[in-house]
């Protein structure tokens, strides 16, 4: 059988294609390329699209030219950092992918505590570098993600209790707007702040982010890292999520908590074979801080119960970052949906526990975030993140493996979801909201109270809606 190829459209000439070539010190690929196919594929499985032009920017002036001939010829426009967009959002069917991946510049000012981060930076390149100083801002938990995607939507990870989220951190940016302006979003003079306040959890909405700028904070080379593997069989989920609240309760900022429900894999490298696919409470959390006092502080967590294994220890900070990594690799099929709940109570610690049980993928994880410390604290005025009041983020990560599973495992999330909602307001973590096919509905509960003022800066640098591949905010949402 053939394989479905569409041609580059028609309304594109080649012509005009050259032209663009020659103004870029970056790459253009189209489907007339034998490297096509492999440009255009993202991380996540389920998405199977094939764009009429992939640009690689190896500078801003390619990220404007592109985005000119995006407006020229009247192109969908996606933008892709690290591809990992669970919602697929770093590319499209027939439009324009502007690829930001040559952008990989880091610039560590260890003196300043900042860093100056290029548009296609991914964390774990991140982390690298700031190390080198015993430096961190606050990323993600999975090292391959790209700085950009995370950071404008929020960016919970193990650094979140003590220094806040990833957006939080955000003091500066350099951004190209839908015009094709170079803009500098920041506090200082003659620099936009309210166009920073919106990338702060905002999404791409507003623009091409070419550089980020972070507050960086000390932490390592070393922490001290819990990730132990507790047994849940029976009613033990139930028992481990009662301590684990109420660890968390009490716990201090330096302590960086999150609670995983799963199915133990056939690894006999990792995981004895008398464990293989029984169900697990992973208690997982960083200390940022003496690795001495976050072994002391952390020892609860391993006491609770005889764990089926046990990955603590002093760790490397670059390590815990990567933690994960094996757990998400290229081409697996992902669907991931969240919700912020006001308590966890009792009930609701069961209602997950009976819903966790019913994943039909042994691949996929019921995730406990506790909202404290510094990601609770940050003033709210201060960026276009909203949920900090929450007790805590429940993340559904549906992973799986064959096409033939998708509506069961999709469906599971959904119900999930569908359950908690009448246990929180309707705001959720954006990163993880499915194809967020509930539309506006969910971007006006997701920002609550700042949804108008999004809107607001929406109409101000993108009335037409050029950057809709996004968390998306529509800038006339009443018609007008």
């Amino acid at each position: 059988m053939l394989q479905f190829r569409p041609t580059t459209p028609n309304t594109l000439e080649s012509s005009a294609i050259a032209a663009l070539r020659s103004r870029l010190t970056g790459k253009v690929t189209t489907s007339n390329d034998p490297d096509y196919d492999q440009a255009r594929l993202i991380w996540n499985g389920m998405i199977d699209r094939y764009p009429a032009l992939i640009v690689s920017c190896a500078s801003v002036d390619d990220v404007i030219a592109a985005l000119g001939f995006a407006r020229d010829h009247q192109l969908l426009v996606a933008v892709r950092g690290g591809g990992h967009s669970v919602a697929g959002h770093s590319t499209c069917d027939g439009g324009i992918v502007i690829d930001l991946t040559p952008l990989k510049t880091i610039e560590v000012d260890p003196d300043a505590r900042i860093a100056h981060v290029g548009g296609g930076v991914t964390w774990g390149e991140l982390d690298a570098a700031t190390q080198a100083f015993g430096l961190a801002t606050p990323g993600g938990v999975f090292s391959r993600t790209g700085v950009a995607g995370l950071t404008l939507g929020g960016g919970y990870g193990w650094l979140r209790s003590t220094y806040g989220l990833a957006c939080d951190n955000l003091i500066a940016a350099e951004v190209v707007t839908a015009d094709g302006r170079v803009v500098m979003a920041g506090d200082g003079d003659g620099e936009d702040a309210d166009l920073l306040w919106g990338l702060r959890g905002g999404g791409g909405n507003f623009g091409i982010v070419t550089r980020f700028t972070f507050r960086l904070h000390p932490v390592g080379p070393e922490v001290y890292f819990v990730f132990v593997v507790h047994d849940g069989e029976g009613e033990a989920t139930e028992q481990l999520l009662r301590f684990f609240r109420d660890f968390c309760h009490t716990a201090s900022s330096s302590i960086n908590p999150l609670a995983v429900c799963g199915i133990v894999p056939d690894d006999p490298e990792l995981f004895p074979i008398h464990t293989h696919g029984r169900r697990f409470v992973i208690f997982g959390a960083l200390y940022a801080g003496p690795a001495e006092e976050g072994q002391r502080a952390l020892r609860p967590l391993l006491d609770v119960a005889e764990p089926l294994v046990d990955f603590s220890g002093v760790m490397p900070y670059v390590d815990v970052q990567q933690v994960w990594d094996a757990d998400y690799p290229d081409g697996m099929r992902y669907y991931w949906k969240s919700l912020n709940l006001a308590s966890l109570n009792d009930d609701i610690i069961a209602k997950i526990a009976d819903h966790a049980r019913r994943q039909p993928s042994p691949k996929s994880t019921t995730d406990l975030w506790f909202v404290a410390g510094a990601s609770r604290q940050a003033t709210n005025g201060a960026s276009a993140f909203h949920g900090r009041e929450s007790a805590v983020l429940l993340g559904l990560e549906a992973n799986w493996t064959d096409s033939n599973d998708d509506a069961e495992n999709i469906a599971w999330a959904r119900e999930f979801i569908a359950a908690m909602e009448p246990y929180s307001d309707g705001s959720r973590y954006l990163n993880f909201a499915g194809f967020q096919e509930e539309g506006e509905e969910m971007m006006r509960s997701a920002f609550g109270p700042h949804y108008e003022r999004l809107v607001d800066l929406k109409q101000r640098d993108d009335p037409t809606n050029l950057f809709r591949l996004n968390q998306n905010i529509d800038p006339h949402p009443n018609g007008v």
